[in-house]
């Protein structure tokens, strides 16, 4: 059986769903069935249920927020992260963590390789790294698959958020100097439950094809959805935010064709199928 927690989130709902496709025994939990923050909480309910695996999507994704509340981001990323590891060896069970780019600090222009350099930028980038290296300080029967700019049917995401400001505005500026890889939440769904049944332990990047930056992210939504609002490129520096985002995210995918995985659809064919589902 595969536990897989944050099942209400934007990504753990599409695994639950493809779970359910590939009729494999599951049980999607999210934060009213147990605290994962909780050690002995998390144990019981682990030693209860007894999975074989765990994804573990549930997250502190709030980046902007973590910057004021650094403590509860690292309590949810961190903390949670090594309470369940640590459980999982009790158990004997594997566990794939959803991490994400915002460990590498995005200088350069070279694609980050999974074993690159991480230096994280964001309070919300050190948790996330602090968790992976919870797991891999637990367990050896781990996959750690990093993510980006992920978009879904569930929750808040830039192209909700895009369409919305479309029917509002005439014009809106995005930033053009952060570049990175968009992923549709159904297709990195079908590739997590792929890693997850396949036993090859590791470090995977896992993105659709392609990389864009958000400016040409938004153009695209614009003509996909047959917006007329323009679109006015920006520097990150004409955009402040709390955290500081990495400019860099593109993710290497040598790690996935390694482990024999196919990789996933570019992302404007990703992003075509969700406006046309919208």
């Amino acid at each position: 059986m595969i536990l897989v927690t944050g099942a209400k989130g934007q990504l753990g709902s599409e695994i639950a769903l493809e779970l359910e496709r590939l009729k494999i025994p599951f049980l999607a939990v999210d934060k009213d069935d147990f605290n994962i923050t909780d050690q002995a909480d998390v144990g019981q309910f682990l030693h209860n249920h007894n999975p074989a695996s765990v994804i573990h999507c549930a997250a502190y994704t709030a980046v902007d927020s973590a910057e004021d509340d650094p403590e509860t981001c690292m309590d949810v990323n961190a903390r949670a992260t090594e309470n369940l590891a640590i459980i999982c060896k009790e158990i004997n069970a594997e566990i794939l963590y959803v991490s994400t780019d915002y460990v590498f600090d995005g200088q350069g222009s070279r694609l980050h390789e999974t074993d690159s350099p991480k230096n994280p930028i964001s309070v919300y980038g050190k948790s996330k790294l602090a968790g992976e290296e919870a797991v891999l300080r637990h367990l050896d029967k781990s996959y750690i698959v990093r993510i980006s700019w992920v978009f879904g049917q569930n929750g808040n995401n830039f192209v909700k958020t895009m369409l919305r400001l479309a029917q509002e505005e005439n014009e809106i500026d995005v930033v053009s100097d952060q570049i990175g890889s968009p992923t549709y939440a159904p297709d990195l769904a079908k590739l997590l439950c792929s890693i997850v049944l396949s036993g090859k332990y590791g470090v995977y990047h896992a993105t659709n094809e392609g990389f864009c930056s958000w400016a040409e992210f938004a153009q695209e939504i614009m003509i996909l959805s047959g917006s007329k609002c323009k679109i006015n490129p920006i520097s990150s520096d004409a955009y402040p935010t709390k955290a500081s985002r990495p400019k860099n995210s593109c993710l290497s995918k040598v790690s996935l064709d390694a482990g024999g995985f196919n990789r996933l659809p570019k992302w404007q064919d990703a992003l075509w199928r969700f406006i046309n589902e919208i």
